[in-house]
């Protein structure tokens, strides 16, 4: 990562708001969330500033940018934000529950060369995947992956298991297959936010994960043409210990506009509102270098209730 002068990769959390309240959910996110309680940030960047880092972005080289939250296409200016990118020559990632997507917006991500338009279906009826995700709509998530299909936007389908779900993963794999989608894509459960606060109660074992992992294969093998299967081989103690020795050129920015080094981690050394995105990134190199850093990072892979500050900012390392 040291050799760039701006990350490669940037993780952009627009907003903590979203319909729906998913039990796995990272970031908490959900109704009324557009100012996180508890202090860690405390309200959005507005239009304006976001679209300055929109700039930044462009004029320091960034590749790629993925938008999260919080639901991104619910944020006024988030059209603003993707054309700025798209003129730019920067590639786009979208995560969303998209379940109201129109026709026109779904011509619009195309026009613009969205690469990647994720869409979570965490089962094959209405019933499996809305108690997984409390507000959400599984009608509207499978329409929208049929409407993404149909402007040639192809999207990728991604399943969350836990334990309400884990053995429903081939057929979630066959729904995908009969949309159209592009990709299906999954991984262990992240240890985070509520996902983290419920994990006895949410994470499946690792015999069930295992099992769900070759049915998934077996029936990538046994589909025609169906969805690239995509399955992200760690758990988020895994992903901290790798990333310690061999950080990746990347940094998340919060709704705020704090910077952090990874989702899982507390440190946010980079403040968007005060610093240029070069100027951040030059404060994330230091930071994993940092021997609080190092220290916390060794110790959360053996203590994963260090996890629960994963949503916290603290200023410096």
């Amino acid at each position: 990562m040291g050799d760039y002068r701006a990350p490669l990769f940037v993780a952009w959390q627009l907003t903590n708001r979203c319909r729906c309240a998913c039990l796995p959910c990272c970031e908490e996110s959900g109704p009324g969330r557009g100012t996180r309680q508890g202090g860690s940030w405390s309200g959005e960047l507005s239009k304006k500033e976001s679209l300055r880092i929109a700039r930044d972005c462009v004029v320091c080289g960034v590749a790629y940018v993925a938008f999260g939250g919080g639901e991104p296409m619910e944020v006024p200016h988030f059209w603003d934000i993707l054309e700025i990118l798209s003129k730019g020559g920067v590639c786009i990632k979208i995560e969303t529950n998209a379940e109201s997507l129109t026709r026109a917006q779904a011509r619009r991500l195309a026009r613009l060369g969205v690469s990647s338009v994720q869409v979570s279906l965490d089962g094959p009826t209405a019933l499996d995947h809305e108690r997984q995700r409390p507000g959400g709509s599984f009608k509207g998530a499978l329409s929208a992956v049929r409407l993404l299909v149909s402007e040639g936007v192809g999207p990728e389908v991604v399943f969350i298991p836990t334990k309400l779900n884990v053995g429903l993963a081939a057929q979630v794999y066959r729904l995908a297959a009969r949309a159209g989608a592009r990709v299906l894509a999954t991984g262990p459960l992240m240890r985070l936010g509520r996902a983290g606060a419920a994990w006895d109660r949410l994470a499946p074992s690792a015999t069930e994960w295992a099992r769900a992992v070759k049915a998934l294969k077996a029936e990538a093998a046994a589909i025609k043409d169906g969805p690239k299967l995509s399955i992200y081989p760690w758990g988020i103690q895994q992903e901290i210990r790798t990333r310690l020795e061999r950080p990746h050129a990347m940094v998340l920015i919060v709704p705020d506009g704090k910077v952090k080094l990874l989702n899982a981690l507390p440190f946010a050394p980079g403040d968007l509102r005060r610093h240029s995105l070069a100027e951040a990134w030059t404060r994330v190199l230091k930071a994993w270098q940092d021997p609080k850093v190092r220290r916390f990072c060794r110790k959360v892979v053996t203590d994963p209730a260090l996890l629960v500050h994963a949503n916290e900012c603290w200023p410096e390392a």
